[in-house]
């Protein structure tokens, strides 16, 4: 009954706000329809002539400049003949001054009565600081370049339900200033990936987003239809058998950044649509991809004015390099307690099964090993490691390496995965051995198994150099140098299930 009585009030209170809004938006329909009968219609405006922006003033003020600013405001506070207010444009907030002896009595009056919070506005004037220190802009001339006709959420509670955030970002870009910051690193941080890429050498370039083999990784992908060759094609789960393919091809050092989409779930780590940048050196190694890896956070970290040691939801981490080197089976036999490797099958499901951990089929000693530090050991993977040795059954693109493994690492930071790499498999008779068996698994029935691209076997056929390849999750990367919570948080329109 409690439970029903919660519901009742949250449906309550949530129809009385709507109520309000309502009442204000006829409000301001009316200021309006005031503004167009008097020829002033500020949707007619087409341009504004923006001279400074908000931080540029308040971080070196020069008193008596003249500055043209516009943006949204925030804050409004009328005093008989003069009045304040904040305005908000993309760098941030200045103060605004107008009396009626700088803007005339008649522009003064509009904007007492008819510009309301919200709305955008352009304004010039002169650059001066308030007896209480504030930079501030002395407006001579002000203009309405367009009327708000929804209220911003309440000024005091802000925008705090995460769900509203999410489906209104523009609403939550302007209401919680942290968010836009943390959107503008994002930005810096790519564009540091890209500087530091091209500086190496590096191509960008652009591969198919929609392909008609779902390769590259392990995933289930999103299934499309192509009309006209009528023809089911696939969204790109990654692009990583495009660019080995331009390895093939000659141009020896590529990248893209760009969207990947998996048909998986969702959770703070896991949106079905993502941001990944891989990259290929031909003529490198796993090796070479870890010296990558440690170069590429710290670009983007110190990108957004961060050092070596981070603070990531009160953990300290320590990005310093080298980071920690560590195989598949010593961290497992160090956290666990087994050598899994040394074991038969039998005896390497029968330690899984002791320690209640479920798994689908016959395993090997050394897939129970990856079961087990998938399981076991990844969480406790908090400071940056790279983990090497891979089993061949869940590296069907990497190179073997001498113990029946692969030269292979994930790289692991604050319990995430954040990355991937590859001394890449070059070998196209072993390549097609290795497309076989992901076959027979897809026949078992596993949905997540690599299909199988015979195109690609070809490309190797006519020669791919010893190459080195990365894949780097950026969104998890920006959630950790952001300290942003979830996924959702650092990717600006999230999936989200409709509202009915």
């Amino acid at each position: 009954m409690a439970e029903q009585n919660n519901n009742n009030i949250v449906a309550d209170n949530a129809a009385d706000e709507q109520e309000n809004i309502d009442a204000l938006k006829a409000v301001r329909l009316n200021k309006l329809e005031e503004l167009c009968a008097a020829g002033a219609d500020p949707f007619k405006i087409t341009s504004f002539d923006v001279t400074a922006h908000a931080d540029e003033i308040t971080a070196n003020p020069q008193e008596g400049k003249t500055v043209s600013v516009a943006g949204r405001l925030m804050s409004k506070r009328v005093m008989g003949k003069a009045s304040f207010g904040h305005l908000l444009d993309r760098s941030g907030k200045v103060q605004i001054y107008v009396k009626t002896d700088a803007v005339g009595a008649e522009n003064y009056d509009g904007f007492k009565k008819q510009i309301d919070i919200g709305d955008i506005i352009g304004v010039t004037g002169e650059v001066f600081i308030t007896h209480r220190g504030e930079v501030s802009i002395a407006v001579r001339e002000l203009t309405l370049l367009s009327k708000s006709l929804t209220p911003l959420p309440e000024k005091w509670h802000g925008l705090k339900d995460n769900d509203l955030r999410y489906r209104k970002r523009y609403l939550d870009l302007i209401v919680n200033t942290d968010v836009k910051d943390a959107f503008i690193k994002r930005s810096k941080m790519i564009t540091a990936i890209r500087s530091y890429l091209d500086a190496e050498g590096f191509l960008e370039v652009e591969t198919p987003i929609l392909n008609t083999v779902a390769g590259g990784a392990a995933a289930r992908p999103f299934i499309t239809h192509h009309n006209t060759l009528d023809l089911d094609m696939y969204m790109r789960i990654a692009p990583e058998l495009y660019l080995k393919r331009l390895i093939v091809g000659g141009l020896e050092r590529v990248y893209e950044i760009g969207r990947c989409f998996r048909n998986e779930g969702m959770d703070i780590k896991h949106n079905p649509e993502f941001t990944m940048m891989e990259l290929y050196q031909a003529f490198g190694d796993y090796t070479d991809m870890m010296k990558r890896t440690e170069d590429i956070y710290l670009a983007a970290a110190h990108a957004i004015g961060l050092g070596d040691k981070i603070e990531y939801q009160g953990k300290q981490i320590d990005i310093s390099t080298p980071w920690r080197r560590v195989t598949m089976r010593d961290i497992v036999k160090e956290t666990v307690g087994v050598d899994f490797m040394e074991l038969t099958a039998e005896q390497a499901q029968a330690e899984l099964t002791k320690r209640g951990i479920e798994f689908e089929g016959e395993k090997n000693a050394a897939e129970c090993m990856y079961i087990a530090f998938d399981k076991l050991v990844e969480s406790t993977l908090i400071q940056p490691t790279f983990v090497t040795g891979y089993p061949v059954e869940v590296s069907p693109l990497a190179k073997r390496n001498d113990d029946g493994l692969t030269y292979r690492f994930e790289f692991f930071i604050n319990g995430w995965e954040g990355g991937n790499a590859y001394s890449e498999l070059n070998d196209p008779l072993d390549q097609a051995k290795r497309f076989d068996a992901q076959r027979a698994m897809a026949k078992q029935g596993n949905e997540e198994a690599q299909a199988a691209d015979d195109d690609f076997v070809e490309a190797l056929e006519y020669g791919l150099p010893p190459t080195g390849g990365l894949g780097i999750g950026i969104d998890r990367m920006v959630m950790l140098l952001t300290d942003s919570a979830s996924i959702r948080d650092v990717i600006l329109f999230p999936t989200m299930k409709p509202r009915r």
